[in-house]
């Protein structure tokens, strides 16, 4: 079993920046991607962004050109850079790895971002 841990959320002002990072507890064999979601109240979970172990990366309408996401395989870690942070871009944040192939998806426990007006 993976678990995953976020860390880097909070409280930010509308235009700031944020970095939310997420590790595995274990190595992770075979062949992943990783990414983000979130998940404003009342509102479904969306993609934010996800990154395939090659590098190629995916984002979601509302954040590409804003956010960042990358990934150090050595530590089985995924980040995601936030800059010009909006009130909207208020969420959980959940990472997650996808092992290609397989049935297997992890989740971490969300982390709360909060971007003030």
């Amino acid at each position: 079993q993976v678990q995953l841990v976020e860390s880097g959320g909070g409280l930010v002002q509308a235009g700031g920046s944020q970095r939310l990072s997420c590790a595995a507890s274990r190595r992770i064999f075979g062949l992943y991607t990783m990414g983000w979601h979130r998940q404003a109240p009342g509102k479904q979970r969306d993609m934010v962004a996800v990154i395939t172990g090659g590098g190629k990366t995916n984002y979601g309408d509302d954040v590409a050109g804003r956010f960042t996401i990358s990934r150090d395989s050595a530590k089985n870690t995924v980040y995601l850079q936030m800059n010009s942070l909006k009130p909207e871009d208020t969420a959980v944040y959940y990472c997650y790895v996808h092992v290609i192939g397989t049935r297997e998806d992890y989740w971490g426990q969300g982390t709360q971002v909060t971007v003030s007006s």
